[in-house]
This record gives structure tokens, C-alpha cells and sequence, in this order.
């Protein structure tokens, strides 16, 4: 069976502690802002207290008005002030990886991407010090793009080991105007993790594996770096272990 990362909101982990420690799951671990104000040393420490000593972490990190491509200076500057708040996490924590949000919006840069590109370079430059530091991979998710290409630049320009994509089956399905040929195509050489969830294209429902149409069976054929890091995004226990039981089937 595939040793995936399931996602779990910080505030939610000790509603389901006795099923990830029970399951042994490795954990993707969501971050709000306002558990960034919240959130002590103390906690940090009941948190790494709370699991085995093998539990493979990764993070997913604040996207809630946070604008990495910003071109205004100051929302730049809070937003990378929150980056390096889950960095700070990180460094007590250890995750293989942290998930952003890109920010790219065709409509709010008017389709310049080039615009959007530049003022996203500056964030990140930023950040990845600490990243490479820590040895950890920064996961650029897809979210509203409908074409990989301005992904792909990205990274790129980066041109970090440690600066790669997430790609989230579920967005994909909500927002591409191309097919998941063309994103592979683009794509598949910087694809550190993958996102898992589903839905019927009308809403970001976060369904289990195969209870949507997302076509999982040509992805995975498609797909090259299977030890990319799986996270199941399904939003209930039940869906969890339904996608789990489908991953199971589809990794060859």
C-alpha cells in the first residue's frame, strides 16, 4: 500500500488523533493565519510529542490573502512574513515539504504573467534560503491556472532542487482550459507532490478518489516521479480511506 500524507487543518488533528495514531498516517498539516498568531512552542512541542517517531510531515502553508506575485510591496511583505512563520515551524518540525498557492490570476494581471512572474521572483528569493537550508521542498500548487506554462516559468527561474510543483488533481479538473496531456507535458519533470481529491467540475468539493470525473487512471499513466510525495485532500475520514483503497489500485 502507498504511504501517503493525509491533509488535516492544525485545529483539527486532536478531533482525529486516535485515527491517525491507530492508522500510523503521515500527515499533511494545514496552517492558517490565525493559528500562525495563536500557536506557541508549547503547542509545537504536544504536536511533535503526539506522533511516532516515523511519521513523515509535510505543511501546507496560509493562502488566504496572501499574494506572493503581489505588485504592491506591502502585501509582499506580510506575505512572506507568514512564510517565514511556517518556516519557523518548520525548523521544529522537519516536513519533507511545504505546500504554497501561486497566486496567478489571468483576470487580476490582466494576463500579463510577466508581471505577476516578476514580483513573484522577489518573494521567493526570499524564501528558498531557508528551504534549501532545511533541506525542505517548497510545493507550488496549482489553483486557478488554467494552463501550466506560467508554473513551469516559475520554477524555471528558480531553477532550485528544492523549488518544485504540487499538482492538484481537483484544480486541475475545476479550472484547465488544456488537457492533462499538456500539463504533464509541461510539467512532469518539477512535480514534487501531488494533491488527491475530486469532484464533478461545478464546485472544489474535495471528494474521494474516483467519486468525481477526474480521469486518476490516465494521470497515473502519464505521471513519471512516483516518489513524489501522495497527499489524500478527501474531506472526511470515510473519504479518506476510500481514497486510499482507490490509490492502492491505481499505483503500479
Amino acid at each position: 500500500m502507498v504511504k501517503s500524507h493525509i491533509h488535516v487543518p492544525y485545529d483539527k488533528i486532536y478531533d482525529y488523533i486516535d485515527i491517525i495514531t491507530r492508522e500510523r498516517f503521515n500527515l499533511e498539516i494545514y496552517f492558517n493565519s490565525q493559528t500562525l498568531d495563536n500557536i506557541s512552542k508549547k503547542d509545537i512541542e504536544k504536536l511533535k510529542k503526539a506522533f511516532f517517531n516515523e511519521t513523515s510531515l509535510s505543511f501546507h502553508a496560509p493562502f488566504m490573502d496572501l499574494s506572493p506575485g503581489a505588485i504592491d510591496s506591502r502585501v509582499r511583505e506580510v506575505t512572506i512574513e507568514r512564510f517565514n512563520q511556517i518556516f519557523d515551524i518548520a525548523t521544529l518540525l522537519n516536513p519533507k515539504s511545504i505546500v504554497f498557492h501561486s497566486g496567478y490570476e489571468k483576470w487580476k494581471y490582466a494576463f500579463k504573467v510577466d508581471i505577476w512572474l516578476e514580483a513573484s521572483l522577489k518573494t521567493w528569493e526570499r524564501i528558498l534560503p531557508r528551504a534549501e537550508q532545511l533541506k525542505i521542498k517548497i510545493a507550488i500548487e496549482n489553483i486557478f491556472e488554467e494552463e501550466p506554462e506560467s508554473l513551469r516559468m516559475l520554477v524555471e527561474k528558480i531553477s532550485s532542487p528544492y523549488f518544485g510543483i504540487c499538482f492538484d488533481t481537483g484544480h486541475f479538473n475545476l479550472f484547465s482550459k488544456k488537457s492533462i496531456e499538456e500539463w504533464m507535458f509541461c510539467l512532469n519533470d518539477y512535480i514534487v507532490e501531488i494533491h488527491l481529491h475530486d469532484n464533478n467540475k461545478n464546485f472544489d468539493e474535495h471528494l474521494a478518489i474516483g467519486s468525481g470525473c477526474f480521469d486518476f487512471e490516465k494521470f497515473f499513466e502519464l505521471f513519471k516521479n512516483k516518489n513524489c510525495i501522495y497527499t489524500i485532500e478527501a474531506h472526511s475520514p470515510e473519504n479518506v480511506f476510500k481514497s486510499l483503497k482507490m490509490l492502492d489500485k491505481l499505483i503500479k
